[in-house]
């Protein structure tokens, strides 16, 4: 009996470093045992004649697949899965975003408030499903020196100037170091920006992108994971740092405290650099209690981003496409 075929649509190429193909992989792995899966850029493909289920990632750049399978396959089993310039930008002022709302059967926000940001007549479709890793032995970590990690692409929307702005703000002497990880190839401006808080700041270091397997040591080796976006989806950064005992330090924004609950004691306001300036200051002392704190709090989040639990719920994700009428 052959197995029913399911179509990814992933705006990124496979060999991408970013959310959106890890997301696509890893989902992939999870539903081979029943289903036949691929993962595509465009649809229709040279496959697309047997597809029975269609799950598309970002509403906005994946609408040309959204919109044909609409129109090929009305009413059959089709998720969109929503990124945070989906939730948080494009459907409220792009028509194809729109649109691919109104296609969909599932919506599937990564983060437990995604569906607030939705349309009052489209979040009937919402669910929430938590993106994942395999949980990581927390390192110890070196005494001196507090040190924060950052990871992210340096992209406006990742905010990056309000880490540089902390690391102005604190001294050398203070002895808290910023280690900040993500390809600046798009954005010469930003790139700029980095080489010269390196220069100017000597407690910065400002890495590029690193291969996976290293920017989750350099989570796992640090105090502390500092996270500046303006908005986001659910961001794999945050989890990943739970998943290895790193707490987080992050900009209080939909996408963020949707991932690290509404009443979580690490957020700051996005793009205030003071605040989290002074963030940093309270984990670097042992009186304050905030980063013991914060490692409570991120333990008691982590079973939401097991990998168990995202397979479960991608699975019943893909039994409810295949069986729309």
């Amino acid at each position: 009996m052959s197995l029913p075929s399911l179509v990814i649509v992933s705006p990124a190429a496979a060999n991408a470093n970013n959310g959106n193909a890890r997301t696509a992989e890893r989902w992939a792995g999870f539903l081979a045992d029943g289903c036949a899966v691929r993962i595509v850029q465009r649809w229709p493909d040279e496959a697309a004649a047997g597809d029975a289920a269609m799950i598309a990632l970002h509403a906005r750049r994946s609408a040309p697949a959204i919109r044909a399978w609409a129109q090929a396959h009305p009413g059959r089993g089709l998720a969109v899965v929503l990124t945070g310039t989906d939730l948080y930008q494009d459907i409220a002022v792009d028509a194809d975003a729109q649109r691919s709302l109104e296609f969909a059967q599932q919506l599937v926000a990564l983060q437990e408030c995604g569906a607030e940001a939705l349309p009052p007549a489209q979040r009937s479709k919402a669910r929430t499903i938590y993106q994942s890793s395999p949980a990581q032995p927390p390192l110890a970590k070196p005494g001196g020196a507090l040190q924060a990690v950052m990871v992210g692409h340096l992209r406006p929307v990742k905010a990056p100037q309000t880490l540089w702005a902390a690391a102005h703000l604190l001294r050398t002497s203070e002895g808290i170091t910023f280690t900040h990880i993500g390809d600046a190839s798009g954005d010469a401006t930003l790139r700029d920006e980095a080489t010269a808080t390196a220069r100017d700041c000597p407690h910065y270091r400002w890495l590029g992108a690193l291969p996976h397997a290293q920017t989750l040591e350099r989570i796992r080796a640090a105090h502390v994971l500092v996270h500046t976006s303006t908005l986001e989806g659910g961001a794999h950064a945050i989890l990943e740092a739970v998943n290895c005992g790193t707490p987080v330090l992050a900009s209080r924004v939909p996408g963020n405290v949707g991932m690290l609950g509404a009443d979580y004691a690490g957020y700051f306001p996005a793009g205030d650099a003071p605040a989290l300036a002074a963030l940093l200051r309270a984990c670097q002392d042992p009186a304050s209690g905030l980063l013991a704190r914060l490692a409570a709090q991120c333990a008691l989040r982590a079973p939401l981003f097991a990998p168990a639990a995202e397979r479960s719920a991608v699975l019943r994700l893909a039994q409810d496409l295949l069986e729309a009428p």
